[in-house]
């Protein structure tokens, strides 16, 4: 399992406003702030050693996007909504609105968008609903 994960972005100040966007649309508070890096995720331990999540870092050389995928776990599908329409609103572009995607399995409702980098990122809630097809 992975403890943390990090986005590198050519431009930091253009990247905050769409991370903070869509990192709130999920309900993940912010937890680190600097000059050239921000941090999401949960802190819950006593003991926490200062890790977060997601480390969103400027980057020291060009930034190459090309195949980068990185996927949050929305709590419900109005979170996905949520988290597609703030990544818009904050510069993103859209990559695969919010659905159920049943390639994957019934219940897999999530958005894609690429972020102002062209990395790839998706929201995904897997709870099954009422109306999802039978064996869901």
């Amino acid at each position: 399992m992975l403890d943390h994960v990090s986005i590198t972005v050519a431009d930091f100040a253009r990247a905050l406003p769409f991370y903070d966007a869509i990192m709130a649309a999920l309900g993940v508070p912010c937890v680190r702030r600097g000059d050239t890096s921000v941090g999401y995720g949960i802190r819950n331990r006593p003991d926490d050693d200062g890790h977060s999540y997601l480390s969103v870092l400027a980057s020291r050389g060009e930034v190459v996007a090309d195949n980068r995928h990185w996927c949050f776990r929305a709590p419900d599908r109005a979170a996905v909504d949520a988290f597609h329409a703030a990544a818009l609103a904050h510069g993103g572009r859209d990559d695969g609105p919010p659905g159920l995607r049943p390639a994957y399995h019934a219940s897999y409702y999530a958005a894609f968008v690429r972020d102002p980098d062209g990395n790839r990122i998706e929201a995904v809630c897997h709870r099954t609903y009422p109306a999802d097809p039978p064996g869901a």
